[in-house]
């Protein structure tokens, strides 16, 4: 078996809200042979350090695609082919006769780095260390592998850089820091978007507050087409910092991403706006007429985003709040359009527990469910396919409800079946009566026809 393992260039569709190469100005996520994922800024004429790993000039990066494999050599890089993943075949050995002590590798630490310092490459150096490695022989062929994996990751200066897919980016989160996305797992933002029948040119509010995964998602699955409106409890934008390594392009998010906070979200909230015209009705100065300008268009856009979203019928509705979530619900329901998604995760299946009791009753919403994601990662190698020893807890809960119109007049679909079935029976008999009269007529009229008349029959009879 020969199959690629590691970073491959493999076809895919290019995004359209992203770049398919790599740009100056774009936060990359590296992964550096430990299997630490870093976070860089590329910029211009800049050097990239990796610590121990090395370092190299950014410029190095620009125009190359992603997920490929770099080794660095002094301050180059040069690209790595996938590495082949081949069989391990099976053999009698076994690790129970080797002691693992100091004595069976003779290579100390200086000369260790005495060769680096030579400049011997990192593979040459392993093979050193297995040549004079004592018990290396008696492991099994597994254990091979694993020994060459642990000096490779030592003392290889290599790096990945991983593409920078929504997949990619929240895990790099989660594993970084869950608190700050709330438990989302990559998993369960896949719920999220599916749940809430995210696509191309939909119009969505988003109240995120973990970090901007979900928006991020939603303005991927969006493809530059639609609109969505974000609520947060800030006057400025928000800063989302799950965007950064996703490296949109401003292109696709400007046109259709708007941000309001609570209070312009309201509609009985008159917002306090600067005046956008000078004291003395004549402009002293273009630094003055432009910053004037500035003002009116700040202010003009704000009135028209609160129009946009008091019109309402949006398509769905994203909640990951630390508020309470019914009432963001309870406040951004009227903005939404018949058969509208609602979708709440929350960390706490308490939260959306009690949201669910809350709407279950309620006209206006349908089907109200609570779903917890489970997730176990597998290793898969020929031979060695199995799940992975540590798992992760929990990805938090989701709640998922759809808006209905409450109208007291409307009946179900059955209902009028029913009734239509009913009244076609009820109107058998009677369409029965009404044939038989007719044919009584018609019998009685051509009786009527063929009776001669008085007066034909004393006219015969005179002839």
């Amino acid at each position: 078996m020969d199959v690629g393992e590691g970073p491959s260039r493999a076809q895919h569709v290019p995004s359209i809200t992203r770049d398919d190469t790599i740009q100056m100005g774009h936060t990359l996520l590296i992964k550096i042979p430990s299997g630490d994922i870093r976070s860089i800024k590329l910029e211009k004429d800049a050097t990239v350090s990796l610590g121990k790993f090395g370092s190299f000039h950014a410029n190095e990066l620009i125009g190359q695609p992603f997920g490929l494999t770099y080794e660095i050599l002094g301050k180059k890089l040069n690209v790595l082919p996938p590495r082949p993943m081949q069989d391990v075949e099976d053999t009698e050995a076994t690790n129970e006769l080797i002691n693992d002590g100091q004595s069976v590798q003779p290579l100390t630490v200086e000369e260790i780095e005495t060769l680096k310092k030579s400049g011997l490459h990192a593979s040459e150096i392993i093979q050193k260390q297995i040549e004079q490695h004592v018990n290396y022989s008696l492991k099994t062929e597994y254990s091979k592998e694993k020994y060459k994996k642990r000096k490779e990751m030592k003392y290889s200066k290599s790096f990945t850089v991983i593409e920078p897919t929504l997949f990619n980016v929240c895990e790099y989160w989660f594993n970084k820091d869950q608190n700050r996305l709330r438990d989302i797992r990559p998993d369960s933002l896949a719920q999220i978007v599916n749940l809430a029948n995210i696509r191309p040119g939909g119009r969505y509010i988003a109240v995120d507050d973990a970090s901007g995964v979900v928006v991020s998602a939603i303005l991927d699955r969006l493809g530059g087409q639609g609109r969505l409106v974000t609520i947060c409890d800030i006057d400025s934008p928000p800063a989302y910092p799950v965007m950064v390594q996703m490296n949109f392009r401003k292109e696709a998010v400007a046109p259709i991403m708007v941000s309001l906070n609570w209070a312009t979200a309201d509609e009985e909230y008159t917002p306090i706006v600067a005046s956008s015209e000078p004291p003395s009705g004549k402009f002293k100065s273009d630094g003055q007429r432009t910053r004037l300008n500035k003002r009116k268009v700040a202010s003009d856009t704000l009135m028209q985003n609160r129009e946009e979203l008091f019109n309402g019928e949006f398509d769905g509705l994203i909640v990951a709040s630390e508020y309470d979530p019914y009432s963001i619900i309870e406040k951004l329901y009227p903005y939404l359009a018949g058969s509208a998604s609602i979708v709440v995760h929350s960390p706490h299946v308490q939260v959306v527990s009690t949201l669910q009791n809350q709407l279950r009753d309620l006209p206006g919403y349908l089907g109200p469910t609570v779903t917890e994601g489970w997730l176990r990662q597998y290793q898969v190698l020929p031979g060695r396919t199995h799940p992975t020893m540590n798992a992760s807890g929990s990805g938090g809960f989701i709640f998922h409800v759809i808006k209905i119109y409450d109208d007291p007049t409307a009946s179900s679909a059955m209902l009028h079946r029913h009734r239509k079935k009913v009244k076609q029976t009820s109107e058998a008999p009677s369409a029965v009566a009404s044939n038989a009269k007719e044919e009584s007529v018609i019998v009685a009229t051509s009786d009527l026809e063929s009776t001669p008349a008085e007066g034909e029959d004393v006219e015969m009879r005179t002839s």
